[in-house]
């Protein structure tokens, strides 16, 4: 077991806890190796019946971590170089769609920050929990990058017009906010285990077979989430090493507006 990922099995629950809390749970390469593993083995396991995601230490995910690709930030790629950014990216998609394939319920538990790659987790569940102090958002394009793995599970759970609104402008949400366009399905005052048992309970409710047949009944009904992650990982790759991508990012490290943020005196 991954010290970045705690798995925790009680009966046929089982709750798998992002653990990096210097970086907020950031997705870096062991996370999502460890949740993609994490994936594999529930996939072919009958006995488990719900599968709970959830983060440690009052943050649910602050979205893709760098890691070593920092220096690669606004760098163009060299001639006949493969892009080690095509890879990573591809990674997370490839994590996403594990996630939504789940046969399982999959519920997120989250408690404060859902941000970016972990706006794109929430997406993929089938239930939402969240604290009335979480806040869920997706930044990237106010960073200089394109949300472009999360995209079309985002499009999928709010639909064309919500999801524009959200990717295009890189908005954030109030636990509230969230509940009222159907990103968040419970909005609950504390991460108590008195309120999360009950939760609980209510779902343990639903048959397990009838649960996977039921997911898969819908998927057919609405269709896959559309397979962009080849073009997601160009889009992401080619985003990162612009120079929006490193003006964006060294703004957003000094806690300045962007280059491109216009004030209300220059747009007037």
């Amino acid at each position: 077991m991954s010290s970045t990922l705690l798995i925790e099995h009680q009966g046929a629950v089982e709750t798998w806890t992002m653990n990096d809390p210097a970086t907020r749970n950031a997705l870096n390469d062991a996370m999502v190796s460890a949740l993609l593993g994490a994936c594999a083995r529930a996939s072919q396991d009958p006995t488990l019946r719900i599968v709970v995601l959830t983060g440690a230490s009052g943050a649910f995910c602050a979205g893709g971590s760098l890691g070593g690709f920092a220096s690669l930030i606004g760098q163009s790629l060299q001639a006949g170089q493969t892009d080690p950014l095509l890879a990573m990216n591809h990674s997370f998609g490839d994590l996403l769609h594990a996630l939504s394939a789940l046969p399982q319920l999959l519920v997120c538990r989250v408690d404060g920050a859902a941000m970016g790659g972990g706006f794109g987790l929430v997406c993929c569940a089938d239930h939402v929990v969240a604290t009335a102090r979480s806040v869920l958002g997706t930044p990237e394009v106010t960073l200089g990058l394109p949300p472009a793995q999360i995209a079309p599970f985002v499009w999928q759970r709010l639909g064309e017009s919500a999801a524009r609104q959200c990717l295009l402008q890189g908005l954030n949400y109030t636990a509230a906010q969230a509940l009222h366009v159907g990103l968040v399905h419970e909005v609950i005052e504390e991460d108590s285990d008195a309120a999360w048992q009950k939760t609980l309970t209510r779902l343990m409710r639903a048959a397990p077979g009838a649960v996977a047949s039921t997911k898969q009944l819908l998927r057919q009904l609405r269709g896959p989430v559309p397979d962009l992650r080849d073009a997601a990982a160009q889009a992401f790759a080619q985003g990162l090493r612009s120079a929006e991508a490193a003006q964006g990012l060294a703004a957003f490290a000094r806690k300045q507006p962007a280059p491109w943020t216009l004030s209300g005196k220059d747009s007037a």
